[in-house]
């Protein structure tokens, strides 16, 4: 894998670390989209099966990112709130059971949880980090594991936790449900794109993914999977493309019951998006072209040397086995003026997300060793 921030419209005096806040967009995204917007401008050229055609194909692309069998699994989303919805209203939940959230996530997956747990009379399990930086990965995990019991109905979590990069091992969590018959869902927004997942191989009953992340994607679309647990379910909308036949628009008021096949019941009202749609289709297309593993190993080299000096400096980084390469929290000792430190980073036009207590950095293909020698440089 090699520097591609030529594909990319970064300014130079920027040093931009902050892709879990927002990616920047690939310049050939950016020449999809503005060629969709002038098409609209023409809509005597826009035919029925427009409607239809670039939805399968995203659908598609997204089923070879993720290492899914079968696209039809696959909905278009516009947010990751929207996904994990479908997904958690559609889930079984007795009286008295538990759904398992991990510390601090990310809202969108966590204020449904409260409504479901309200609704059915369930009852919220955080899972919680050791307050030690000493194995701090590993006891988490392990804490996740210890958690899922009988009385667990769903295990709602993440890859990648968002603020600080811990990497969760859900191969073995997932085993660990299917022994108590709990429902697996994840929010993959950061991770999906820069980290590998498969599908066949984790075999969640459900993936939710924002694509304006790691996706390299536009804002208001994203990606979901969901398993055939789901094919007899209720969508949150009830939008005409859900429903069988409506490739036929001669017919549309003689109203179906019936659903398309698997997950498109699930896909947004306007997924055909004629802007949205054919763009975040050419951004995974790329993210397939240059693999997630490249990426992840990308990152991995490109800052090895700064993780290295900032452990020397005292500062607490997961452990390589526990954490992604593409998005790590920095834990400063107490030595390091953070404010001090905010200040020198604006500064110098480094952009950094702070999340927690930790300072969130999360590289991607755009950047290069240099950019991390800026980083280090702030801390002198």
């Amino acid at each position: 894998m090699q520097h591609q921030k030529h594909q990319f419209d970064l300014s130079e005096d920027v040093t931009y670390l902050n892709g879990a806040y927002m990616a920047p967009q690939l310049k050939s995204v950016t020449e999809v989209g503005l060629a969709s917007v002038v098409r609209k401008a023409r809509p005597n050229e826009i035919l029925p099966k427009d409607f239809f055609v670039q939805r399968e194909i995203l659908k598609q692309r997204f089923a070879t990112l993720i290492d899914a069998p079968d696209y039809k699994n696959m909905a278009i989303i516009p947010s990751v709130s929207y996904g994990i919805a479908n997904a958690a209203n559609n889930v079984t939940i007795q009286k008295g059971s538990e759904i398992i959230l991990v510390d601090e996530q990310f809202p969108s997956n966590v204020y449904i949880w409260q409504e479901i747990a309200q609704k059915h009379e369930a009852f919220i399990k955080i899972v919680k980090p050791p307050k030690a930086f000493k194995d701090r990965g590993a006891i988490w995990n392990q804490n996740i594991l210890d958690a899922i019991t009988e009385k667990t109905a769903v295990v709602a979590m993440c890859n990648v936790h968002w603020a600080d990069g811990t990497l969760f091992d859900l191969k073995t969590i997932r085993a660990k449900t299917k022994t108590v018959g709990a429902s697996l869902i994840i929010d993959g927004t950061q991770s999906i794109g820069a980290l590998p997942f498969s599908v066949a191989e984790i075999q969640p009953d459900a993936l939710i993914c924002g694509g304006y992340k790691w996706m390299l994607g536009p804002y208001s679309i994203g990606m979901a999977y969901y398993s055939d647990a789901f094919n007899d379910g209720i969508p949150i909308e009830h939008n005409y493309m859900s429903r069988y036949n409506s490739e036929d628009f001669s017919k549309l008021t003689q109203y179906e019951d019936r659903y398309q096949e698997k997950a498109a019941r699930y896909s947004v009202g306007e997924s055909s998006n004629f802007v949205l749609t054919p763009m975040l289709i050419r951004a995974i297309e790329q993210l397939i072209e240059w693999s997630p593993a490249a990426i992840q190993e990308y990152c991995k080299t490109i800052s090895a040397s700064a993780i290295q000096k900032l452990r020397d400096l005292g500062c607490f980084i997961e452990d390589d086995s526990y954490r992604a390469h593409h998005l790590f929290g920095i834990y400063f000792p107490e030595h390091i003026d953070v404010e001090k430190l905010k200040a020198k980073l604006k500064q110098e036009n480094i952009m950094i997300s702070f999340r927690g207590n930790a300072m969130r950095v999360s590289p991607n293909v755009y950047n290069d060793t240099a950019d991390f020698d800026r980083l280090i440089r702030q801390f002198n």
